[in-house]
Parts: C-alpha cells; structure tokens; sequence
C-alpha cells in the first residue's frame, strides 16, 4: 500500500473485487446502499402481482352438528372483545394489526401495528 489512506484493489474477476486497507467499511457500506437502491428499482417488476388480503375480526371453534344448527340472525361468538386490534394477512400470513373504520359506505382497516416475521 502506497499511504495509510489509500485502499488497496485487486480485481478478482468482473464481478468480484478485494479491498484492503483503512475505509474498507465505508466503501463496503456505500456499495451495500447502492444495492438497495437498485433492489427497490427491481421490485417494480412485482408491482402488478394481486395478492389476497384479509382482516379477520376474530375466531370461533364449534362442532359441525353446532354449525349445521345456524340459522339467520344466529350469533358466533368470537375470540375477541370489542375495541381489540384485528389481524391483517396478505396471502394467509400475518403481516400487521390494525382497526375497523367506516370509509364512505363500506368497511375499511388502518394498519396499527407491522409485525416483522422472521425469515426461515
């Protein structure tokens, strides 16, 4: 190495090169932000993809003998209480909570709360 400053390139190959020297991790870390960048411009390409979304108010467990006997005006009592945060899954996997508002005249859901899954 020429100075304490300077940082030493070998190239490996088109694709790969060594580094060597002090700011090693400034340059590695500006090299990690241009990849991020370039990731969210990649994703424009699944844009268009429809997933499913689903708000679920709550859950009831009952036998099937119990579920024949519903009629019209029946209530399933859920496993919720009033006023407590729905799960929000988009494609049967749960990816936030939020709460039940009126837009207009239909029913609509405000993301309270993002849960990060870990990957597996």
């Amino acid at each position: 190495m020429a100075d304490d400053d300077d940082l030493e390139l070998s190239e490996l190959d088109d694709d790969n090169i060594e580094l060597e020297g002090e700011g090693t991790e400034l340059l590695a870390a500006a090299e990690a932000g241009s990849e991020q960048m370039k990731t969210s411009k990649d994703l424009e390409a699944v844009y268009d993809i429809p997933v499913q979304v689903s708000a679920v108010l709550g859950k009831a467990t009952m036998q099937v003998s119990q579920l024949l006997k519903l009629d019209r005006g029946a209530v399933v009592e859920l496993d919720r209480k009033v006023g407590e945060a729905i799960d929000i899954y988009v494609n049967n996997r749960l990816v936030a909570r939020g709460e039940v508002v009126v837009v207009e005249d239909r029913l609509g859901v405000t993301m309270t709360e993002i849960i990060k899954s870990e990957k597996s």
